[in-house]
């Protein structure tokens, strides 16, 4: 996965953290779960805000 795969990574946050409530997770605290994914494989300082962001509204759509 990379950065890019937004809708992938919420879903595997979703399956990988049932219990982590991603609305109220820091940016950075976030970035280190993507990080640790096992299927990801992108450079971890190309993420920005704006996708972190966008992983976080989608990790909290695919709660709900």
């Amino acid at each position: 996965m990379l950065w890019t795969d937004v809708n992938e990574i919420a879903i595997e946050l979703y399956e990988n953290h049932p219990d982590t409530d991603p609305t109220y997770i820091l940016f950075t605290d976030l970035r280190d779960m993507v990080v640790d994914l096992d299927d990801f494989q992108d450079d971890p300082k190309k993420s920005n805000e704006k996708i972190l962001e966008t992983i976080q509204m989608l990790w909290i759509e695919e709660r709900d």
